[in-house]
């Protein structure tokens, strides 16, 4: 059991590097936009107005390095900060049109990477089933966590 435990591990880990590098480098190519920058873009568009921490708890990265990237995100154009109406020690980061725009074009290349590196292998079911799969076990983890049991 251990094994394919290890198999998995190794085969997931290494995959995601492959897909975040291929991805990666074709936005970099078609829309000089890295992809750090695109996944913030995606998650402000989908949730406008949120504080950095709350970008840092969405993809589990620091405080201190997200509000760098925003920093630079911000300095390009793409999103911007406005005052925090319910606490004043913080702001709020939104898209800006210019990153919306820089966000549309992204995503017809991310799309058609998805497409042609999992939509184009795997089927409707399987995908599913590793959705499925993918999320309980960050759940599972999540929770794990929370309780203080990570060590």
């Amino acid at each position: 059991m251990m094994t394919d435990l290890k198999s998995l591990y190794d085969n997931l880990i290494r995959y995601e590097i492959e897909l975040w590098s291929a991805i990666d480098a074709a936005l970099r190519a078609e829309c000089d936009l890295q992809l750090t920058w695109f996944e913030i873009l995606r998650f402000l568009a989908d949730h406008g107005g949120n504080r950095v921490q709350d970008i840092a708890a969405e993809f589990a990265i620091t405080v201190g390095g997200t509000s760098k990237v925003v920093d630079r995100i911000e300095a390009a154009g793409y999103c911007a900060r406005r005052a925090n109406p319910d606490d004043r020690r913080s702001s709020l980061v939104e898209l800006t049109a210019a990153g919306q725009q820089a966000l549309d074009r992204a995503e017809v290349v991310f799309d058609r990477e998805l497409e042609q590196r999992i939509g184009a292998v795997l089927d409707n079911q399987t995908i599913h089933t590793v959705v499925a799969a993918l999320s309980a076990l960050r759940a599972a983890g999540r929770a794990r966590d929370t309780d203080g049991k990570s060590t």
